[in-house]
């Protein structure tokens, strides 16, 4: 079996982040969501894997290399538009040749990893497999209807009016018959080869198409509430260690990770919390579910259930919350100016101002 992996697309629900970064890098726990997904291929014994690139395939290839170091053997694929899933796996078809294959969507996170879908696959062998789950806003995603057994009968792209709350996840397997169900059909009214047209041509078709509903936890990672639920979650099971310097005034509580290089002084930091190498956090107070990246200053501030990347500084703040700040990003304390605020905001920002 082989692996396909989708790291292209604009990532518009996550400007002005995506402005200059690939959605897929942008990390949870101080890692780029995308390894997680590698990482769980690589789990299940599948270490061919055809990465997906579009327009920032620069970035994503100096992140990831040969993928030797996950264990993989890495082949970069351009998609010179987003146009679509089933476009993906036609444009790869050389790369998946004649072998079973699995479609990974590279900014879903999969908590549980993705072992017993692919031993289930692998014994079983049907023509395609599925996995759903339930979800409160399912015209956001391709969505599954099921009958009373349980058996897969139909599916649609992002409906405005949904038949049921089953979301497709972002992981899907094949064996080679999908190639001839991605030449079939026609591009959707977005102008796309659907994935979701494929599966119903292969369903129509009569070929074996199953569902099953995943067990454990998934995100499509798309927004920032979805990445700073992911990275709570993924703190959660964070391993403690103090691996930098902490000075006797600081207080340490909980599950907590300093990384090598860091300094803490006169602070206090309360986990799940992990803080990244070269980072300096002084007179400050790091919450629950927050991640600081690497070469950070925080100084007099306060921060919580955020997300915070590399070389960015927090100075005199009070209070940060449920914030993602993006690298090399200065927020700081200045004097109080009446009726008057001061803002350098990139495309697509989105600020909250108090009254």
């Amino acid at each position: 079996m082989k692996a396909l992996v989708l790291a292209g697309g604009a990532g518009t629900r996550l400007r002005p982040i995506t402005h200059t970064s690939a959605k897929q890098l942008v990390p949870v726990a101080n890692k780029p969501i995308l390894f997680y997904g590698l990482e769980s291929i690589a789990a299940a014994g599948v270490t061919e894997v055809g990465i997906i690139v579009g327009d920032t395939e620069s970035e994503v290839r100096a992140a990831i290399g040969d993928g030797s170091r996950l264990g993989l053997e890495v082949t970069y694929i351009r998609q010179e538009a987003p146009l679509g899933l089933a476009h993906a796996v036609l444009i790869a078809a050389d790369f998946l040749g004649d072998d079973d294959f699995l479609v990974f969507l590279g900014d879903n996170f999969v908590f549980g990893g993705i072992t017993e879908i692919v031993r289930r696959f692998t014994e079983q062998r049907p023509d395609a497999q599925v996995l759903v789950t339930k979800v409160g806003n399912p015209s956001e995603f391709g969505v599954a209807e099921l009958d009373r057994e349980g058996k897969l009968i139909g599916l649609e792209e992002k409906p405005t009016e949904p038949r049921t709350d089953l979301a497709l996840v972002g992981v899907y397997l094949f064996t080679p018959v999908a190639h001839t169900a991605m030449r079939a059909i026609e591009p959707s009214a977005r102008g796309e080869l659907e994935i979701t047209d494929a599966l119903r041509w292969l369903l129509d078709g009569g070929y074996d198409v199953r569902a099953g509903e995943i067990s454990g936890y998934w995100k499509d990672t798309g927004n920032v509430a979805d990445m700073l639920e992911v990275n709570r979650l993924l703190l959660e099971t964070l391993e403690p260690a103090v691996l930098g310097e902490v000075d006797p005034d600081t207080e340490i509580v909980g599950r907590v990770r300093i990384e090598p290089g860091a300094r803490v002084s006169a602070s206090r930091v309360v986990g799940p919390a992990i803080i990244g190498a070269g980072t300096v956090v002084t007179g400050s107070y790091v919450g629950p579910s927050t991640s600081i990246a690497e070469n950070c200053l925080l100084r007099d501030s306060e921060v919580e259930f955020s997300i915070v990347l590399a070389d960015s500084v927090l100075d005199g703040v009070h209070r940060v919350e449920a914030s993602l700040i993006g690298r090399n990003v200065t927020v700081h304390v200045t004097r109080r100016v009446p009726v008057a605020h001061r803002l350098v905001i990139g495309d697509h920002g989105w600020v909250q101002l108090p009254n």
